[in-house]
């Protein structure tokens, strides 16, 4: 019997002090559309079908009960890493938008293939990366436009 092959990453976490100053950041500088929004977690649109969700810190430990079954208890502590797919013309618009928003670019990446990467933090540390295409060999099927700046 052959292995099932995986379709896709559908979600990644981040886990953070506060909720509001989180939300802020993610909708209003990075124009990420919640679809959930409540006291434990808000789920991003991420684009191309990923969410983003970010959990209040320490909300999150115990098992939920959901119609349906049980969503196993998790949490997360130190800073993470998360990166999202952008064009490949999209990196001096994005700079742009930081400085307005007072948003430090930490640092600079251009990779071997030709994709680029500009690394920043989100309010609570964690490294956040905005990739062109060219970063992995698999990203060639990822489409050349970004969402850009909304």
């Amino acid at each position: 019997m052959s292995r099932p092959r995986i379709a896709g990453l559908l979600e990644t976490a981040l886990y953070v002090d506060d909720m509001a100053r989180s939300v802020r950041f993610f909708r209003d500088v990075l124009g990420l559309v919640p679809m959930i929004e409540s006291e434990r977690l808000t789920a991003f649109d991420a684009g191309h079908g990923g969410v983003l969700l970010v959990f209040a810190r320490g909300l999150s430990i115990d098992d939920v009960a959901v119609p349906g079954g049980t969503i196993p208890g998790h949490d997360g502590d130190g800073p993470l890493h998360m990166a999202f797919a952008i064009g490949a013309d999209d990196c001096d618009r994005w700079r742009a938008h930081f400085a307005a928003h007072d948003v430090a670019v930490t640092h600079e990446v251009t990779w071997p293939a030709g994709g680029r990467s500009l690394y920043f933090n989100d309010p609570d540390g964690h490294v956040l990366e905005l990739a062109t295409p060219g970063l992995w060999k698999n990203d060639a099927d990822r489409p050349a436009g970004g969402q850009g700046v909304p």
